[in-house]
């Protein structure tokens, strides 16, 4: 290759040129790069200082922070310390002025009882005795002033529930359902019925528990019992002893045995019935018969058994509007009232016990729901609660349809039963003598004579205690004893 001297540029190979541009330009490229990677690295190291900075501004505003939290917690701490102090003191003071006071009290005590020749002791017995008499006298003045003020008020409410009774035919209701009029074939009846010394007539009410009246009314005598299947069965015993003619207490028993059968039958078919005219099939037996035995119950003045038709018929058509499935709301409200036929056997209100025979002999639940739900006392949660609920208002709402005074006499007596049964060694209680009586039948191995006192005792003063009955109720307790042999 040569150049010559004060050549021009075109004799310079092409090449050459080339490869000189490029370096200048890799050399360029170089240049602007390390130039940015500098200004790069200065900016990071700016923020890098900004940051450092900033970190120790907030550590320095923290520990001020602390310095002036730590000044007031010594502030508090010097405040608690002198009130402290100044508690310490305050103590102190008390219980120096409490020891004067007490030497003080000490002083006066033995001041007055030199002045008054008698110790503490004896001051304090005198003031407790006139307390007492004062206290007593206050009393005898306060009780005479409340016993009459009690017959004052007393003879005034006995007035109007008397002019209410009258008023109301109370008497001639009840004597329809809790006094059943038998009618003799002769005058000559009653002697046999009563038996030679009244044994007849005392077989009969310890064997039925109800009580026979046998008064002036020509060739009738009376059936007494609030419970109207008891009397029924009685009744039944005692048309069977008059048409056989053969009274006596063996012969007694045998026909009560015999209609008591005859009487839980006929519950049989009247439960039977009761389903057929409800439309419901498909029921436990046992649920059948307790049914058909509400035919001589009634609820305030109220037959049972229909009350539990007319709710049933009430309920179907009620549930028919509302296009609801009328089977089980029939069903349910046939029985609602089911427990009134236990209730004197189990305890608890008469939903619950329905509610719970219901369940033990296989109802649908929705039907155990709707029978403890009619009274409110379980919240309803079904169709079927609410439209039983309804047709028992319904039914037992309507005018006419029920009289209280009944149902509160029932339940007097069948209270009045229950308090004599709770006692031990107890086999029979009966009310009688529309509940002026009670009539105690206690197991002699069990229950000796000065038990048998206690017995009518005790309930005597429980019956005083929880009921409320006018004049007065006598309590018998009777404890027989049997010896039986058989001659072969």
């Amino acid at each position: 290759m040569r150049i010559s001297a004060g050549a021009g540029t075109d004799d310079v190979p092409v090449p050459i040129v080339g490869a000189g541009l490029a370096v200048l330009l890799v050399l360029a490229v170089l240049t602007v790069v390390i130039g940015w990677l500098r200004a790069a690295q200065r900016q990071a190291l700016a923020e890098a200082e900004r940051d450092c900075r900033r970190a120790e501004e907030q550590t320095g505003r923290q520990r001020a922070e602390l310095a002036r939290r730590e000044e007031i917690l010594a502030g508090e701490l010097r405040r608690l310390r002198h009130r402290e102090d100044e508690l310490a003191a305050r103590s102190a003071e008390l219980e120096r002025s409490r020891a004067e006071v007490e030497a003080l009290a000490a002083r006066r005590a033995e001041e007055l009882e030199r002045a008054a020749g008698l110790s503490a002791e004896q001051a304090h017995a005198q003031l407790l005795r006139e307390a007492e008499e004062s206290a007593r006298r206050e009393a005898a003045v306060t009780v005479r002033e409340i016993e009459r003020g009690a017959k004052e008020e007393g003879e005034r409410r006995a007035r109007d529930i008397l002019a209410g009774a009258i008023q109301r035919l109370a008497s001639e209701q009840t004597a329809e359902t809790a006094v059943t009029v038998f009618r003799l074939p002769g005058e000559d009846m009653k002697g046999r019925i009563i038996g030679r010394e009244g044994r007849n007539i005392r077989a009969f009410e310890a064997v039925t528990g109800v009580n026979l009246i046998i008064d002036d009314t020509p060739a009738s005598v009376q059936l007494s019992c609030f419970d109207p299947v008891r009397r029924e069965a009685a009744r039944l015993t005692l048309e069977q002893l008059v048409e056989d003619g053969r009274i006596q207490p063996s012969r007694i028993e045998h026909v009560h045995e015999r209609s008591r059968l005859e009487v839980e039958q006929r519950c049989v078919r009247a439960g039977e019935d009761a389903l057929l005219d409800a439309r419901v099939g498909g029921m436990h037996p046992e649920l059948v018969r307790t049914l058909g035995s509400l035919r001589y119950r009634s609820s305030y003045g109220q037959n049972v058994l229909g009350h539990l038709l007319e709710s049933a018929h009430l309920a179907g058509m009620m549930a028919a509007e509302l296009g609801v499935d009328p089977e089980p709301v029939r069903r349910a409200a046939l029985l609602h009232d089911i427990g009134k036929a236990l209730t004197h056997e189990a305890g608890g209100s008469h939903a619950a016990v329905g509610a719970d025979l219901a369940r033990r002999l296989g109802e649908d639940p929705e039907v155990v729901h709707a029978i403890a739900a009619h009274h409110g006392e379980v919240e309803p949660r079904t169709v079927t609660a609410v439209l039983t609920q309804a047709a028992d208002a319904c039914s037992g709402g309507r005018p006419g349809a029920r009289k209280e005074s009944l149902e509160l006499y029932v339940r007097r007596l069948a209270r009045l039963e229950e308090i004599a049964r709770s006692h031990p060694g107890v086999a029979e209680v009966y009310a009688m003598q529309a509940g002026r009586e009670v009539r105690v039948m206690v197991r002699p191995d069990a229950v000796d004579d000065l038990g048998a006192e206690l017995i009518a005792r005790e309930v005597a003063r429980q019956v005083s205690a929880e009921l409320t009955y006018p004049g007065q109720i006598r309590v018998t307790v009777v404890r027989e004893s049997r010896a039986t042999a058989v001659a072969g």
